[in-house]
């Protein structure tokens, strides 16, 4: 039975197929284009080729996501078109990725955040009866794996390392935690996934998500923060933070100045 369409933007009328889809990519590229903007600036050359591969690896994901929504949407928009020409509001990814990077402490931080529920969303994906999101899960989870080993290790060596480096690592959980929920809140689309057997449960996925989480913070020596007041919405698109408009400006600008350029 086919599922019932969900209001996206502009207020049209999509396949929750399509919006889980332009998550899923969105989530990957604007996570991408964040570490991409360490690229030159690391504390060091080891770390500066890392993130900018983990960007890479995380744009070419977004890429495979986003062709495979331009396809179900089959209204001629394509990879490039999804993530060149929309608003903010057609944007579908979890505020969490789009916060600024603050310090190389805050970015491991919101890397390690989104890297435990995004290698278990793959995990279950690769897993699903929709051969066509499974192909990209199976192959995104082999890069999303590294990403977690290497994003845990590091809050891990900072957090148990000097009094500064514990108190930057502190201060970036702190400031990120409140955006963690949204990751595991279940919407519209969410139901809708999971009823055709392609999501998740995301409350399960949380339970596998804390087993991984709680450990890594306990042997860093932080401490989870009391959440007063959850961030969401841009799973949905309803509200963004001020940061994403100003990385699609730089994101977007030259597609945007030249529409139609091919090179």
């Amino acid at each position: 039975m086919a599922s019932a369409g969900v209001i996206s933007e502009a207020g049209a009328v999509n396949d929750p197929l399509f919006d889980y889809l332009c998550r899923l990519g969105d989530g990957a590229l604007i996570l991408g284009h964040r570490l991409s903007e360490w690229c030159g600036h690391a504390p060091a050359l080891e770390e500066d080729i890392a993130m900018a591969n983990t960007a890479l690896d995380l744009i070419g994901q977004a890429q495979m996501w986003l062709a495979l929504a331009g396809e179900v949407e089959d209204a001629g928009r394509d990879a490039n078109a999804l993530a060149m020409l929309r608003d903010v509001d057609g944007f579908r990814n979890p505020l969490l990725v789009e916060q600024p990077n603050g310090d190389f402490g805050g970015t491991l931080m919101r890397s390690f955040l989104f890297d435990g529920f995004h290698f278990l969303l793959l995990d279950r994906l690769r897993a699903g009866p929709d051969r066509r999101v499974a192909d990209i899960a199976a192959k995104g989870i082999k890069e999303v794996e590294y990403h977690l080993a290497r994003s845990s290790d590091l809050v891990i060596r900072l957090g148990d390392g000097t009094k500064t480096s514990r108190d930057r690592m502190q201060r970036a959980l702190d400031i990120l935690w409140p955006f963690v929920g949204e990751l595991f809140e279940a919407d519209a689309v969410d139901r809708a996934m999971l009823a055709a057997g392609i999501g998740p449960d995301l409350r399960e996925l949380e339970v596998a998500y804390r087993s991984h989480l709680d450990p890594v913070i306990d042997a860093a020596t932080l401490t989870l923060p009391a959440v007063e007041n959850p961030q969401k919405g841009g799973k949905s698109g309803m509200r963004h933070s001020e940061y994403l408009g100003y990385l699609l400006a730089q994101m977007q600008w030259l597609q945007r100045a030249y529409p139609q350029a091919k090179w």
